[in-house]
C-alpha cells in the first residue's frame, strides 16, 4: 500500500508540475517544501507585504474615488444640509490617480473599482479608464466602476472601448415616485436607459446595488428578484448603512436573514449560488433564472474576515475600512515629492494597522467619519461640531484635518484657498462638474452723508432764483444737480456693475444672469442716543441658472452704486462720506445650502 501523504506534501504536489512529480524527490521536510514552492510561484506573481495586513489579509482590490461630487442627493449617501466639497487643488489628479493604482497594481492589486460621488461627472473619466487598461500587462484583471446611471447609456460604449470591463449600477426603487423621494432628484428613466445599455453590451459582469429601507423598498425585492428572470443581471440588497448626517436608525434596516425568509416564502426552490472569492455578497439563485441576487450584510453580518478591499478617496486619503475614520493622504505626500517606494511603506503602515473588524452596529462611528458621499463607497471634509463637543482623538499615524468652520461654506484658510492651483498660483476654480442650478444672492451696504448732501439727494429741486452771486454751498449743489438723479444713475451703474464682474474681478466666472434689481434708499440712523447719520443704503439682489454662485456679482452692483453716489456728491460732501457694511446678506442654491444674513 502506498503510504498515506500528509496535508502540506499533497498541497505541494498539486502544485508542482506533473512531469517535476516523477523527477525530483519531495524535500524530507513537508512544509520547507511547500514553504519554496510557493516562494517560486510569488516570484513569477509577487504580492507585496505592504498590501498584508496583521491578520495576514491580502488586499487585492482596490476602489478609486474620481470625485466628491453628485448629481443624485440620496438620503442614505449624502446628509440633507449637503457638504462641504474639498476644492479642486485638494482633488488627485488624473496623472495622481494613475501613479497610485500603478503602485497598487505593482504590489498585488487586481481589480480597480472607480466610484465617487459619481465617477461620471469627473472631467477625463474615460482617460482615466483607457491609462487603467494599460496596466493590465502589470496583472491588473479587471476594471469596474460604480455609477447611479443618471448619465451613464451614452456614455458606456465608449468606456467599455477603453476598457471597463465591470459595472455596478445604483437604483434603489422601481417607482419613479419613490425615486425622488429617495434621490431628491429626477432621472429614473434614466438610470433604466443605462441598465438595459448595460445588460446588451459586452461588459463581463452588470450588478445592481439596492440599498433596502425598512418601510421605503423592502416590499420591492420581488420585483427585482424577477428581473433576474431573463438576463444575466445579478441583484444585491445592502443592508442601510450608518455614515454621518444619513440620520440611521437601526429600525430603518432590514436585516438580511429577514428578506431571505421573505423570498423563501415566494421561491421555495432557491438555491445558493457560487460566491466570488472575498466576495461581500452572498449569493443565491432561482432554477431556470439567468441572473442571480444576494445580500451585502455589511451590519447584521459583516465579512471583515475576508475583507481584500482598500480605498482611496477623491483627495487621495487612503481608508482601510469603510466604517474607520482615520485616514492618512498620500495626495500629501506625492506633492511632497515621496517616491514610490516611500508612498508604498505608507501605504504599508496604514494597512498593517487595519483592525481585524469593524465596530457593531450599535458602535459604528458616525461622527467623525465622513459621509458615504465623501468616501466613495465622496483631510476629512469638515463637519459641524457643536462647541460643547469634544473634538475627536486622531491616533497619531494618522493626519488630522484641518478645515476651519465658516459661515457661507466658501472661506478657507490660506492653506485651502479655492483660486489657487496645487502650486500655489492663482487658477480660476473648475465648476464644469456642477450641475446648473438656480442661484441668488442678495448684498448690502451703505454709504454715510452729511446732512446737505441728504437733503440735496431728497428734495425736490428748487426753482431757480435771481440771486446775482450764489454762495459756495448753492454752487456745489447746482453742479450736483447737473449730473442728473444720484439714485437712478446709482442704480443704473450697479446693474451694469453686476453684468461686468467678470471683467473686473481677474477669476471671476463669466455668468448670463438672469435677474439683476438694485435699490437704493436714503435713510437716517440712529447711531446713539442723541446721535444721528444721514446714508443711502444699497440693496442688489442677482439671480442665475448656472454652476456658479451670483455673491461676487451682489457684492460687485452694491460696490459700484454706492461709489457712484459719491462720485454724484463728491462736490458737495467729497471729504465727510464713508463706504462701509458691504456684505452678503442672503444666498440660495448651490450645494454650501442657504444662508441668511441677521440685523441687516
Amino acid at each position: 500500500m502506498a503510504p498515506r501523504l500528509n496535508s502540506l506534501t499533497s498541497f505541494a504536489l498539486i502544485r508542482q508540475p506533473c512531469r517535476q512529480i516523477a523527477t525530483q524527490p519531495i524535500a524530507t521536510n513537508p512544509r520547507s517544501y511547500a514553504k519554496a514552492k510557493l516562494a517560486e510561484i510569488d516570484a513569477v506573481d509577487p504580492f507585496s507585504p505592504a498590501l498584508v495586513d496583521s491578520f495576514s489579509r491580502r488586499h487585492d482590490y482596490l476602489r478609486i474615488s474620481l470625485t466628491e461630487r453628485c448629481n443624485l442627493r440620496c438620503f442614505y449617501c449624502m446628509p440633507s444640509e449637503g457638504v462641504e466639497l474639498s476644492p479642486d487643488g485638494k482633488i488627485l489628479t488624473n496623472e495622481e490617480v494613475i501613479r497610485l493604482a500603478t503602485i497598487f497594481v505593482k504590489s498585488g492589486v487586481t481589480k480597480i473599482r472607480l466610484t465617487g460621488g459619481e465617477p461620471t461627472v469627473r472631467k477625463g473619466v474615460d482617460d482615466i479608464i483607457s491609462s487603467l487598461n494599460e496596466l493590465r500587462r502589470l496583472g491588473l484583471k479587471s476594471i469596474a466602476i460604480t455609477s447611479n446611471g443618471l448619465a451613464l447609456h451614452r456614455r458606456l460604449p465608449k468606456l467599455i472601448e477603453n476598457g471597463l470591463s465591470h459595472l455596478n449600477l445604483s437604483l434603489d426603487t422601481l417607482d419613479p415616485f419613490k425615486f425622488e423621494l429617495i434621490t431628491r432628484r429626477r432621472g429614473h428613466e434614466a438610470v433604466l436607459k443605462a441598465l438595459d445599455t448595460a445588460l446588451h453590451s459586452s461588459l463581463q459582469s452588470v450588478k445592481l446595488n439596492v440599498v433596502v429601507v425598512k418601510d421605503l423598498n423592502d416590499s420591492e425585492i420581488f420585483d427585482f428578484v424577477e428581473m433576474t428572470k431573463d438576463s444575466r443581471l445579478s441583484v444585491r440588497f445592502i443592508e442601510f448603512m450608518p455614515f454621518t448626517g444619513n440620520k440611521w436608525n437601526k429600525k430603518k434596516m432590514v436585516p438580511s436573514s429577514e428578506l431571505l425568509d421573505r423570498l423563501f416564502v415566494r421561491y421555495p426552490a432557491l438555491q445558493r449560488a457560487p460566491d466570488e472569492l472575498n466576495d461581500t455578497a452572498r449569493s443565491w439563485k432561482i432554477p431556470g433564472y439567468q441572473g442571480s441576487f444576494g445580500f451585502i450584510s455589511s451590519m447584521s453580518d459583516h465579512f471583515c474576515s475576508s475583507c481584500n478591499r482598500l480605498r482611496i478617496t477623491a483627495d487621495g486619503q487612503i481608508k482601510v475600512c469603510l466604517f474607520d475614520a482615520k485616514e492618512v493622504s498620500l495626495r500629501d505626500e506625492m506633492r511632497k515629492g515621496a517616491t514610490d517606494d516611500e508612498l508604498l511603506q505608507i501605504i504599508g503602515r496604514a494597512v498593517f494597522n487595519k483592525q481585524e473588524k469593524h465596530a457593531g452596529m450599535e458602535d459604528i462611528d458616525v461622527v467623525t467619519n465622513r459621509p458615504m458621499i465623501l468616501i466613495g463607497g465622496h483631510t476629512r471634509t469638515w463637519t459641524p461640531v457643536a462647541p460643547n463637543k469634544r473634538k475627536p482623538i486622531w491616533p497619531p499615524f494618522f493626519h488630522e484635518p484641518t478645515r476651519p468652520t465658516c459661515a457661507l461654506a466658501a472661506l478657507h484658510t490660506a492653506s485651502s484657498l479655492t483660486h489657487l492651483d496645487k502650486e500655489g498660483r492663482a487658477a480660476m476654480v473648475d465648476v464644469g462638474d456642477k450641475p446648473p442650478t438656480k442661484r441668488t444672492a442678495t448684498a448690502v451696504g451703505r454709504i454715510y452723508i452729511p446732512a446737505s448732501a441728504y437733503e440735496l439727494v431728497t428734495a425736490t429741486y428748487p426753482v431757480e432764483h435771481n440771486e446775482p452771486e450764489p454762495s459756495e454751498e448753492q454752487r456745489a449743489k447746482a453742479k450736483a444737480r447737473r449730473k442728473g438723479d444720484a439714485l437712478t444713475v446709482a442704480q443704473l451703474a450697479a446693474i451694469m456693475g453686476a453684468k461686468k464682474t467678470s471683467d473686473i474681478i481677474p477669476l471671476c466666472h463669466p455668468l448670463s444672469l438672469s435677474h439683476v434689481s438694485v435699490a437704493l434708499t436714503p435713510k437716517i440712523r440712529e447711531e446713539e442716543v442723541g446721535a444721528r447719520r444721514h446714508c443711502i443704503v444699497c440693496r442688489a439682489t442677482v439671480s442665475t441658472v448656472g454652476s456658479t454662485g451670483v455673491e461676487m456679482e451682489a457684492l460687485t452692483a452694491v460696490s459700484i452704486g454706492l461709489l457712484t453716489v459719491w462720485d454724484m456728491l463728491k462736490a458737495v460732501a467729497g471729504r465727510e462720506m464713508e463706504i462701509s457694511g458691504i456684505v452678503v446678506s442672503h444666498k440660495s442654491g448651490g450645494r454650501s445650502g442657504n444662508f441668511e444674513r441677521e440685523h441687516q
